[in-house]
């Protein structure tokens, strides 16, 4: 029998899951988790660069938990587990950040656009130039923290670790991903060892799914006040979709549709049945449309996915018993390729005990 390729990921413990992380990447971890050695955790540690509320940190990681569940992920099939119960990541992020050089993560793409924001830094019309200078000199007491820094690093190891071959990432995590290729061949290199496989990005084997929000443009995020948590009651969705943007209507047969009008066929297309955005599409072709008829169906539709969810969801969240049970099995498979990975990275490193 052939051995299964290892896919890891994870998601920040920063708030509840919404729509476009559920066609971005929870309905595909429920199909991977079949052909593939899945391992999904929940990224607390990572979550810990913005200082977050201790109580709440608890009560994200809890929910995130909660709507991997309920979205279908299996933790007889899949690894599901918390970060922070592998304490093998935290040495091993000690260790590989002896080979990682603070430049590289200086000009990573991310740290600067996270330490512009740490700082109050509104535009990012500085020069990357005059941004170090602050993060270095500032005689302010806004600092930016090492961990953030550091992310990159503690991502590699979250996937070098599992010894990972597959990650889906993101646009956003395509320069950590190559980073974490990086640091792979550097430690093989340096020692002479053949421990770690390149990652690559995987895509699920299609076109990466860009989830639109509510405000007529960009993407869907937890961050932007723009989604549909897959955990909202009934008459809160209405109301969001009631209220997305859209424009004044076509004035003419066959105009281009704009952008916010295009974000919500996307969603319609997601969730809804192909005849149905076929006669709205056709409606505004012929300048026929009313959005508001548009806006109740797609309500109706996204309803139809996000209902049977939240109500698996709250059975979930109650059932503290349960939780902890998926969390020791997740902890206990994981902490078992960690622990012999770390054993490794540590022989080759020279640090080996006399007893």
């Amino acid at each position: 029998m052939d051995k299964k390729e290892i896919v890891l990921s994870g998601i920040r413990a920063t708030g509840n899951l919404h729509l476009g992380n559920y066609y971005g990447a929870l309905s595909k971890f429920v199909k991977m988790q079949q052909d593939y050695d899945c391992l999904y955790f929940i990224a607390d540690l990572h979550a810990l660069t913005t200082n977050p509320d201790p109580a709440q940190l608890h009560e994200n990681v809890k929910n995130i938990l909660a709507e991997y569940l309920a979205a279908g992920v299996d933790p007889e099939q899949a690894t599901i587990f918390v970060q922070s119960d592998v304490p093998e990541v935290s040495e091993m992020y000690l260790l590989l950040n002896m080979h990682v050089g603070i430049g590289e993560l200086m000009r990573t793409t991310s740290f600067k656009d996270k330490a512009r924001k740490q700082l109050g830094i509104s535009t990012a019309a500085d020069s990357d130039e005059e941004i170090e200078k602050q993060i270095i000199g500032t005689n302010s007491n806004k600092r930016v923290n090492a961990g953030l820094l550091t992310y990159p690093t503690l991502m590699a190891v979250d996937i070098l670790i599992q010894k990972a071959t597959k990650v889906p990432v993101g646009k956003d995590q395509e320069q950590h991903l190559e980073l974490t290729r990086r640091f792979a061949r550097r430690f093989n290199s340096f020692y002479g060892v053949d421990l770690f496989p390149e990652p690559e990005n995987f895509n699920f084997g299609d076109h990466a799914v860009k989830v639109p929000g509510l405000d007529g443009s960009g993407k869907m995020g937890k961050s932007e006040g723009n989604c549909i948590y897959l955990v909202d009651d009934e008459k809160t969705i209405r109301k969001k979709v009631m209220k997305a943007v859209t424009d004044q209507g076509p004035t003419e047969p066959n105009q281009p549709v704009s952008e916010p009008v295009e974000n919500l066929f996307t969603l319609m297309e997601l969730t809804s049945a192909p005849e149905i955005v076929t006669h709205y599409r056709d409606a505004y072709a012929d300048c026929s449309i009313r959005y508001g008829d548009l806006k109740k169906q797609l309500a109706e539709d996204i309803l139809k996915v996000t209902l049977p969810i939240r109500e698996r969801y709250q059975e979930i969240r109650a059932d503290d018993e349960y939780l902890a049970r998926v969390t020791r099995m997740g902890a206990e498979k994981a902490r078992e390729r960690a622990a012999a990975t770390l054993a490794e990275v540590k022989q080759a490193m020279g640090i080996r005990k006399f007893y």
